[in-house]
């Protein structure tokens, strides 16, 4: 009995503590209507088809030449004697790593053209609309993991369209930091400050100090090998500062590259761009590390929730902006709550006056669809908006309406 009181009194609690929750319109915010741009994804995944091609190439035994690559297609020249082989196995719908069968749309990945003996490949219409779909989910998910880290209650997160993300932020004190939040891809990787030997190629980039550096283009682990990521401050310098956490995998890459590599500096690159380049003193194999830079604490915080919830699969672009101030939204349920209770009560004395007893129940019966009403509502944590206070208003006169008709029909 005392366990079924207890049960009861925390279901009890839950229900007291639900509420009905305020629109942006209501209590004011920031609407953002974002669009994922998908070319760069694209190009990544065309140069990603090189090496699967030419091996798909040499174990086929196709003699190739004049190989180049752009970022949307890749060409090459064959023989014309092995274009219909090459389209059967190109076609093929077992075990084929270079161009996968997509049963969703029965067709494949990628197609190719011809021109004379001349192929250039490139992703067909569905493979682009399984990337794109594919691009949009995931970025629908990264953009909710950053909201619900910033803190903001009750966001409204939706796609719109095939490229579109519209958020919804009730109550946002601070748009500038979320924009700048949602807009990075947050892209990391670690790398070596390379030299003049390098032969994986190199690249010039720029840190946070304006310090140009010669990086190496080879990636030694990716963002995706992080576990967690959290804002500390130094106890020596009492700085701003990022501690991560690996995964297995990124720990034995992490400790495999700084065993190799003592005395050298690694670059930590965010969006192409360094945030950090240490010296490597002493292997790091424990699978942790921490990344300073020059950071206020906002920084270290809004760098630690990117890295927490993982890079953008691609750029995302504000293409529709808007911010609604709290004493508007004041002023709109100020107005929509006088405009129910002036409306309310003249109904209330009309159905009296006009109806007399018959008068009387239809109202007993109208205050019971309003509280049963607001009550589902608030069972459901439902968002009320300006429309929704409308809803509410023509619900009561829908009410009263069908009364009357009732009652002019029993006078009949």
């Amino acid at each position: 009995v005392f366990l079924s009181s207890l049960n009861f009194q925390n279901d009890e609690n839950l229900l007291i503590d639900k509420k009905v929750n305020l629109g942006l319109d209501l209590q004011g915010g920031s609407y953002l209507l974002l669009e994922i741009d998908t070319n760069p994804l694209i190009s990544e995944r065309i140069q990603n088809k090189v090496i699967p091609l030419k091996n798909f190439l040499n174990d086929n035994e196709f003699k190739y030449s004049n190989f180049s690559i752009n970022s949307k297609n890749i060409s090459f020249e064959i023989e014309d004697k092995n274009l219909k082989k090459f389209e059967m196995i190109f076609f093929s719908k077992k075990e084929n790593l270079l161009n996968p069968f997509i049963n969703q749309y029965n067709t494949h990945e990628l197609n190719y053209e011809t021109s004379k003996n001349n192929v250039t490949i490139f992703f067909s219409k569905y493979g682009l609309l399984t990337l794109n779909n594919s691009a949009l989910n995931q970025s629908i998910e990264i953009v909710r993991r950053r909201i619900d880290d910033f803190g903001t209650k009750e966001p409204t997160i939706l796609q719109r369209g095939e490229k579109r993300i519209l958020v919804e932020l009730p109550g946002l004190k601070d748009p500038e930091r979320i924009k700048n939040l949602l807009g990075k891809t947050a892209k990391l990787d670690f790398r070596l400050v390379s030299d003049s030997n390098n032969e994986f190629g190199s690249e010039n980039l720029t840190s946070e100090l304006g310090e140009n550096l010669s990086v190496s283009k080879r990636i030694i682990m990716g963002g995706e090998n992080l576990i967690d990521a959290q804002p500390r401050l130094d106890s020596q310098t009492n700085q701003p500062n990022v501690s991560f956490t690996l995964d297995r995998l990124g720990a034995q890459k992490f400790g495999k590259a700084t065993t190799e590599n003592v005395g050298k500096r690694i670059a930590i690159v965010l969006d192409k761009k360094i945030i950090s380049a240490p010296s490597i003193r002493e292997p790091i194999t424990s699978g942790a590390g921490i990344i300073s830079g020059n950071f206020s604490f906002q920084e270290s915080t809004d760098l630690a929730l990117l890295l927490r919830s993982g890079a953008l699969p691609t750029p995302i672009n504000i293409v529709e902006e808007r911010t609604v101030g709290p004493d508007l939204g004041e002023d709109s349920i100020k107005s929509g709550t006088i405009s129910l209770i002036v409306g309310f009560i003249l109904v209330i004395i009309y159905m009296i006056i006009k109806y007399r007893f018959f008068g009387f129940i239809a109202n007993i019966s109208l205050v019971a669809n309003l509280l049963m009403l607001v009550g589902i509502l608030t069972l459901l944590e439902a968002t009320l908006t300006l429309p929704g206070i409308a809803g509410i208003i023509l619900t009561v006169g829908m009410a009263v309406d069908a009364n009357v008709l009732i009652f002019e029909r029993i006078k009949e």
